[in-house]
C-alpha cells in the first residue's frame, strides 16, 4: 500500500506523525502496512484493493475481520486489538482497519527451529485457544457477517449451500479448472448435505487457521501461540470447519495434542463419528474449491498454479468421493 494511503488513514483517525512504515507481506488480498510510534505504538494499517477482481464473497473482508477480533477478544485469545475502523467503503479515506500488533513471527517461519517437544506443546495450546473461539455463538444467523452472499441464513445447510453455489458459480465464470464438472460437484455437496443439521449454533469460525496466521514468540523452550491473525475469511457456522486449516493437507484426527487443548477448553472431545467426517469433508470441498478459483482472479503464475493444482485437486477429489 502506497505510504501517501497509509499516511491519510492515520491522518483521518488523529494518530500523528509516525516513525516508520513496513509493508508486510503475506496477503492475498487486502493490502497490510505496520506502522509505529515513537511513543511505542505499534500498529498494523489494512485496506482493501481500490478495485480488485475476487470471489463473490470477498466483500467488504474488513467487516469479517472486525468481527473475528472482537468476538475473539472476549474469549482472551492472543489477537490483534481494534484501534479504529472504516468499513463503509464510500467513505472520504475508504475503508480500513487499524489493529494493535501481536508479538512473534509466522509459525510457518520458525517451524524448523522448534522441538518436538514445543511443536507439541503449541498444538495443545493451539487447541485451546481454538476451542475458545468456538464457544463464542454468532448473533444472528449463519454466514458471512459482511453479508456479500445476502443476509445470514437461519440454518447451516442453507448457508452452506450458499457459500458452496456461489464458489462454484464463480468458477464457471472464471473457466476456472475443476477436476470435476460444476455441476456433478454440485449434486455430491447437496446429496450429503442433511448432515450439516446437526449445527444449530452458528460458532465463530476463523476458517484460515494455517501456520502463517499464527504467531510464536519466546524463546527456544519457552515458545508459546503470540497471536493469531487474519480474521477475514470468518464466518458463523460448523466449528468443525476449523479443522480443515488447523491441519491443512493432514488429518485432523492425528492431531492428538491439538485435539487434547480443544476438548480441554470446551469441555468435550471431538468425537470423529461418520457424520462428523462427512461435516468436515463437505468444509475441506469447500475450501479446496476456493484455492483453485481464487487463482484466476489472484493472476497465479504458471509454477504456482500447478502446485496447487498438485495439492489440491487430487484432495477435492478424495473428499468428494467419500461423500459421494
Amino acid at each position: 500500500m502506497p505510504v501517501d494511503t497509509t499516511a491519510a488513514v492515520l491522518e483521518a483517525v488523529g494518530a500523528g506523525e509516525p516513525a516508520s512504515f513496513e509493508p508486510l507481506a503475506g496477503g492475498t488480498y487486502n493490502t497490510v502496512t505496520r506502522v509505529t510510534f515513537e511513543d511505542g505504538r505499534d500498529w498494523v494499517v489494512k485496506v482493501p484493493p481500490a478495485h480488485a477482481e475476487g470471489l463473490s464473497h470477498e466483500q467488504r473482508l474488513l467487516v469479517n475481520e472486525v468481527t473475528f477480533h472482537r468476538a475473539a477478544a472476549t474469549t482472551g485469545a492472543a489477537v490483534p486489538r481494534v484501534v479504529h475502523s472504516e468499513l463503509d467503503p464510500g467513505a472520504p479515506t475508504g475503508a480500513y482497519v487499524v489493529m494493535t500488533t501481536c508479538p512473534g513471527q509466522p509459525w510457518s517461519t520458525v517451524a524448523g527451529d522448534l522441538t518436538d517437544g514445543e511443536t507439541r506443546s503449541l498444538r495443545t495450546e493451539f487447541g485451546r485457544a481454538v476451542g475458545r473461539l468456538h464457544g463464542v455463538t454468532g448473533p444472528a444467523g449463519f454466514g458471512y457477517p459482511a453479508e456479500p452472499l445476502g443476509p445470514l441464513a437461519p440454518t447451516w445447510r442453507q448457508a452452506f449451500t450458499t457459500m458452496t453455489d456461489a464458489v462454484l458459480a464463480d468458477a464457471e465464470r472464471y473457466g476456472v479448472r475443476l477436476p470435476w464438472p460444476a455441476g456433478r460437484i454440485r449434486e455430491v455437496l447437496a446429496g450429503a448435505s442433511n448432515v450439516l443439521d446437526e449445527v444449530t449454533r452458528p460458532a465463530l469460525v476463523h476458517f484460515d487457521l494455517w501456520q502463517g496466521n499464527l504467531l510464536v514468540t519466546g524463546e527456544p523452550g519457552a515458545r508459546r501461540i503470540g497471536g493469531i491473525i487474519d480474521g477475514e475469511r470468518m464466518f458463523w457456522g460448523d466449528p468443525l470447519a476449523d479443522l480443515v486449516s488447523t491441519s491443512l493437507f493432514g488429518d485432523p484426527e492425528t492431531d492428538l495434542d491439538f485435539l487434547a487443548g480443544h476438548a480441554a477448553a470446551t469441555g468435550a472431545p471431538i468425537v470423529f463419528t461418520p457424520s462428523v467426517r462427512r461435516r468436515i469433508d463437505l468444509c475441506r470441498s469447500y475450501l479446496y474449491l476456493i484455492m483453485l478459483t481464487e487463482t484466476v482472479p489472484r493472476g497465479t503464475g504458471p509454477e504456482e498454479l500447478a502446485r496447487t493444482w498438485e495439492e489440491v485437486a487430487p484432495r477435492l477429489v478424495a473428499a468428494l468421493e467419500r461423500l459421494g
